[in-house]
């Protein structure tokens, strides 16, 4: 089966300026591939292009140069286009539509018949929380529930593909874990979902896999778990890390200073911060997983109690912010 997205070496130039001499390159050879029936997640800070690459994929913008197919159709092209839900980052809804007009304004934009939309409506406005606000204006909409209206509508049509950019803006906790719900049910459903977003900790918990884009260029393309795992980060020699790279352990010990100290041995001390004359809180770093068995082997023998251990995990962000920021080391 053809991919939901593909994309090779896709560029975008913005050309400026009275005299059009301003050149601003927003994507640079990006090249992607997306899976159908899977989330994925693009991420990127301000500018890094996020935006560009949907607004591209869409046939809303023109590409400068490269590939880009939608559900193995150009991207642009009306028939490709009719398989999409899209919600973009901020939504124009005509403030005198209700919540029932304003899903048959855009349902009708898609080519859906009002009768059906009349009758999938209700289920929908129930779904993301609207109901009892379905014959209000949208005039008084907070901007949660514009954007949980913009959930609907991008739902409406029962599309293959949705496009979100940035879905949970705008939402409380209890309102993004819902989010999160809805898009697992459409995984569910054999949905594809290519989101964009700020909130790492959400990608983190809901996609398969992510891409990093920075600068309009592509950085890093992986599941999460590799990603965080740091065996997709580059090392000093520009290979991949190996899965046993050092790990960092918290340990929180009972015993002397000097036993303890001594114990360590070569193992290094990051942190030490005592809580009592014989409690005390240990940040070391280990190359390998055997090197966890042998100090806590070493540290029981010593007569020394474990109290606590946790081997630190690296988040989406962290795992994020290093990847920047070896790009532009």
């Amino acid at each position: 089966m053809s991919p939901a997205i593909e994309t090779h070496d896709l560029s975008k130039t913005y050309v400026e300026g009275l005299l059009r001499r301003k050149r601003i390159t927003a994507l640079k050879g990006v090249s992607l591939r997306v899976e159908r029936g899977e989330i994925f997640g693009l991420l990127g800070g301000n500018g890094a292009g996020k935006t560009t690459f949907i607004k591209t994929l869409l046939g809303i913008i023109r590409k400068s140069a490269g590939e880009a197919r939608l559900l193995d159709f150009p991207a642009g092209d009306r028939r490709g286009r009719r398989l999409v839900g899209y919600l973009p980052e901020n939504l124009r809804v005509p403030r005198h539509l209700t919540g029932h007009t304003a899903l048959e304004y855009y349902g009708n934009l898609s080519n859906v018949p009002t009768s059906v939309i009349r009758h999938r409506r209700g289920p929908l406005l129930e779904k993301v929380g609207l109901a009892e606000r379905a014959k209000d204006p949208v005039r008084t909409y907070s901007k949660g529930m514009l954007q949980r209206l913009g959930l609907a509508q991008a739902m409406l049509h029962d599309p293959e593909l949705f496009i979100l950019d940035e879905p949970t803006d705008g939402l409380d906790p209890l309102a993004r874990s819902q989010v999160r719900g809805y898009l697992a049910e459409l995984k569910r459903q054999g949905k594809t979902i290519f989101l964009n977003s700020h909130i790492l900790q959400e990608v983190e918990l809901i996609c398969d896999r992510v891409a990093i884009l920075d600068k309009g260029i592509l950085r890093r393309v992986a599941n999460v778990a590799e990603i965080t795992s740091g065996r997709t980060r580059a090392g000093g020699n520009g290979q991949p890390h190996g899965a046993d790279e050092a790990l960092e352990l918290h340990l929180d010990l009972t015993g002397s200073e000097p036993t303890i100290r001594e114990t360590l041995g070569s193992f290094p001390i990051t942190s030490w911060q005592p809580y009592s004359n014989s409690d005390f809180r240990v940040v070391t770093r280990v190359p390998h997983q055997p090197d966890v068995d042998q100090l806590i082997d070493r540290l029981r023998a010593a007569g020394i109690s474990i109290v606590g251990l946790t081997r630190r995990r690296v988040s989406l962000e962290d795992a994020y912010l290093e990847i920047v920021a070896e790009a532009v080391d």
